[in-house]
C-alpha cells in the first residue's frame, strides 16, 4: 500500500508540473503578443489572432518572436 501512494503522489506531482510549464508557455507567449500591440485595442485583439494562427500554423517556439513582430509590421490599421 505504501508503495502506491508513493507512485500516485509522485503521478500526480509530475502532472501537475507539466500543466504548469505547459500553461506558463502558454502566458508567455500571450505576453509576447500583447506587448507587441502596445495599448491599442484592435492591436490587440489583431494580435491574439495572429499568436492563434501561429499555433495552427505549428510555428516553432523560438521561430515565434519573429514571426509574431512580423505580424505586428504588416498590422493593417496604421
Amino acid at each position: 500500500m505504501d508503495y502506491f501512494i508513493i507512485v500516485v503522489t509522485t503521478v500526480a506531482g509530475l502532472y501537475f508540473h507539466g500543466w504548469l510549464y505547459v500553461r506558463i508557455k502558454r502566458w508567455m507567449d500571450r505576453d509576447m503578443a500583447l506587448a507587441l500591440a502596445g495599448s491599442d485595442e484592435q492591436k490587440r485583439a489583431y494580435m491574439l489572432q495572429q499568436l492563434a494562427n501561429a499555433q495552427a500554423q505549428k510555428i516553432k517556439r523560438r521561430d515565434l518572436p519573429q514571426w509574431l513582430e512580423a505580424a505586428a509590421a504588416g498590422y493593417p490599421g496604421r
